[in-house]
């Protein structure tokens, strides 16, 4: 049972789907890195300075005591947060679809095989098989 498990982990596709799920976790880092850091201070620049991790609606505000602590926090819907994951997935799937274009375009194209010849004609059957009743009558 240990052979099997490890002709199982030790074959090429176990191996490269272990290589592929480290790198989408680091290749995700970095996406939002890029999105949070870089694009969204673009965009809320260009929507007239808006930061849009703060936009939230509040339906609970924050509870302070006296002293200013806080004692129950607000309880508020981060949709901000929500468009900055939607644009992350955006640039996300842009990135792979230029990544997948650029590897169609090494490959080689396939050629399509010949096609296989066309068998007799319905008229050229009739004539063989008249062909071979004369042969047997002879």
């Amino acid at each position: 049972m240990l052979k099997e498990f490890k002709s199982f982990i030790m074959t090429g596709n176990v191996i490269d789907l272990a290589v592929a799920v480290i790198l989408a976790g680091a290749i995700g880092a970095v996406v939002k890195g890029f999105v949070n850091l870089v694009m969204m201070p673009i965009i809320g620049h260009f929507a007239g300075g808006v930061n849009f991790a703060d936009l939230k609606v509040v339906l609970t505000d924050a509870v302070t005591a006296a002293d200013g602590t806080v004692t129950t926090p607000e309880n508020a819907i981060m949709y901000g947060a929500w468009i900055n994951t939607i644009i992350s997935l955006v640039i996300v799937g842009f990135v792979l679809f230029l990544i997948v274009k650029a590897y169609n375009k090494t490959k080689k194209p396939v050629e399509a095989a010949a096609p296989a010849p066309a068998g007799p004609s319905k008229e050229e059957q009739l004539l063989m098989e008249i062909r071979d009743a004369i042969k047997l009558q002879k």
